[in-house]
């Protein structure tokens, strides 16, 4: 949720590629391939099942609405791309449910641990080095195309947009998100002076649902909701820890729902082509 330090461990080495011509895109590429996403929460080996294990149980803890909003196992037979995919955490979860899984992310590094991911797990997946606001794939490719927490870390949000409708098949699913900038976290982040997670990064972007909508114009039957509420973080301990999680975090469950609907930090959106 806020950014902490990460620890000590030693990361695998990217594969050496041809830099992006594109500045903004190879500082992104050169970000992610040292912070991976949610390694401050790991102590097993980086690589090691145990790791993986970690970094799915800590994820689904903090995104607990995730697994309530996507249905991991109702793609059986699909062919599912994940834009941005990480380490393969939520991608795993997809191709257990029997979807035909392709995830591509910028990092060298990420896919790496990604295809470790897999092979330890006993699945399959086509894994690629790939830039998402410019992709490989031929037109209409894809059942259903997922990138969630993506496109608010990318150069160019609407390009990448783009890039998903063009490479979905007509009548596939999109399901996507960004973060709300009329949100909790936020407005708490502001107030306690405390960064967001990953607020270094070479480019993050937040938006209104508005700004949204307009971002994924190119789809139809568009739907976005808001999600992710206050849970109690492992994250941070004394006096500030203590506040958020015992005080926050308790106050906000108790606010009427017609309230804090609209100020959830995930903006999760809903489409069709």
């Amino acid at each position: 949720m806020i950014q902490a330090t990460a620890p000590n461990v030693d990361l695998v080495t990217p594969n050496q590629g041809r830099k992006l011509d594109d500045p903004t895109l190879e500082a992104i590429r050169e970000y992610w391939n040292i912070h991976i996403h949610d390694l401050e929460v790991a102590t097993q080996p980086i690589g090691t099942k145990g790791f993986f294990e970690e970094l799915d149980e800590y994820r689904f803890d903090k995104l607990r609405y995730l697994p309530n909003v996507v249905d991991f196992s109702g793609y059986a037979g699909k062919s599912l791309l994940e834009v941005g995919c990480g380490v393969g955490i939520d991608l795993i979860r997809f191709a257990r449910g029997g979807a035909r899984v392709t995830g591509i992310d910028l990092a060298e590094v990420s896919i790496d641990l990604a295809r470790q991911n897999f092979d330890q797990n006993g699945l399959s997946a086509d894994l690629r080095v790939m830039n998402g606001e410019n992709m490989e794939f031929a037109d209409n490719s894809f059942d259903v195309v997922y990138a969630h927490g993506v496109l608010q870390y990318t150069a160019h949000a609407d390009k990448m947009a783009r890039e998903l409708f063009r490479v979905l098949r007509p009548g596939g699913q999109a399901i996507m998100m960004v973060y709300n900038r009329k949100s909790w976290l936020n407005a708490m982040s502001k107030l306690m002076n405390v960064g967001l997670e990953h607020q270094d990064a070479p480019v993050l972007n937040k938006y209104s649902i508005a700004e949204f909508k307009s971002m994924l114009s190119p789809f139809s039957n568009l739907r976005i909701i808001p999600e992710r509420f206050p849970v109690e973080t492992r994250l941070h301990h004394g006096l500030k820890g203590t506040l958020y999680n015992k005080v926050f975090v308790k106050t906000f469950q108790i606010l009427p729902k017609s309230w804090i609907r609209p100020l959830g930090w995930h903006l999760m959106a809903y489409a069709t082509k």
